[in-house]
């Protein structure tokens, strides 16, 4: 999730936990937690752009790590505090704020590798990585928490954004399960022979839902929105075989097929070969030159080639939050 939420769930967990004993030094001992998994991705900016990409979500989210490095902030915390917190009850906060990071990161579509060193990520791609409806709960209640310094009504109103928040969650889940039996339909109907097939939820909402298919020679990839009407249709992009022939054995190449679980197309423009990861989705769906949202090039450094992240414009995300909203209403 984006750093505010998982700051705004630090500082929640950290309230729960401890808030008794360190009022509103709660604030600053969850966002701190909420914030240190995430920390990957500073070191990613000394790495290139393939190896920072496979270094997040990896063993600063790993469980193994939380148990063994909780004591020790448990024990820092109490330190500080001289007295006020007891070092079990500041291990407790310490772990729960690391831990509920990871677990909340599950839901997302990059998904993490919370058994770190087992190289397996576990994403049940059920919320985006932004949603404020997960988030304004847990914020409303912090703001209520701030005001106040009884710790009956500070416990209720904690409680009360955890369980909200929460139920969205799992709320995220059933919808899920719904969109992925509408799409399933819309397969067997159309008598649509496949392997593999993934399910995520577009920006910022849980109403619109992207599918990804695994055919033979094809990915399809299409939309539903909880308020269509129409039958699901279907846009099929060649897997390009004959394209990735030309980069195997390519380092950078295959650390991208490993960060993107195998769902990939290479494509060729101006005699360039791109990298292209269908699990987020395309910026633009013009059937000539599909532009996905997550695209490296490769690039001739010295005698190999190397693979560059393509960026992307305020323009593409702006184009690409209207279709979204437009496409909220059904068809």
């Amino acid at each position: 999730m984006d750093s505010f939420t998982q700051i705004v769930l630090g500082i929640a967990v950290a309230e729960f936990c401890a808030g008794k004993q360190l009022k509103n030094k709660t604030f600053l001992y969850g966002a701190i937690l909420g914030t240190l998994p995430d920390l990957d991705v500073l070191v990613g900016l000394f790495l290139n752009p393939v190896d920072a990409v496979l270094i997040h979500r990896g063993i600063s989210h790993s469980l193994f790590l939380f148990v063994l490095v909780s004591p020790f902030f448990g024990w820092l915390i109490s330190k500080i505090e001289k007295g006020k917190i007891s070092f079990f009850t500041a291990t407790n906060m310490a772990f729960w704020g690391l831990f509920t990071h990871v677990l909340l990161d599950m839901f997302t579509s990059w998904g993490t590798q919370i058994l770190w060193p087992l190289e397996q990520r576990f994403a049940l791609k059920t919320i985006f990585v932004i949603d404020p409806l997960y988030t304004i709960p847990l914020l409303i209640s912090l703001i209520y928490l701030w005001k106040t310094k009884r710790t009956i009504l500070r416990y209720k109103y904690i409680k009360r954004g955890l369980l909200i928040s929460s139920s969205y969650l799992l709320l995220s889940c059933f919808i899920k399960l719904y969109a992925l039996s509408q799409f399933e339909k819309a397969l067997k109907n159309q008598e649509i022979q496949y392997s593999e097939i993934i399910v995520k939820p577009t920006a910022f909402n849980l109403i619109l839902w992207n599918a990804n298919v695994a055919t033979d020679d094809n990915y399809l990839l299409s939309d539903y929105s909880l308020f269509d009407t129409q039958a699901i249709s279907f846009t099929a992009y060649s897997k390009n075989k004959t394209l990735e022939k030309q980069l195997k054995g390519n380092s950078d190449f295959e650390k991208l097929k490993q960060a993107s679980e195998g769902w990939y197309i290479i494509s060729q423009k101006d005699e360039s070969l791109y990298f292209n990861d269908l699990r987020f989705g395309l910026l633009n769906d013009n059937p000539t030159n599909p532009q996905f949202a997550f695209s490296y090039q490769f690039v001739q450094n010295n005698s190999e080639l190397k693979a560059i992240e393509v960026p992307k414009s305020k323009r593409d995300g702006k184009r690409l939050l209207q279709k979204i909203f437009t496409r909220l209403k059904g068809n």
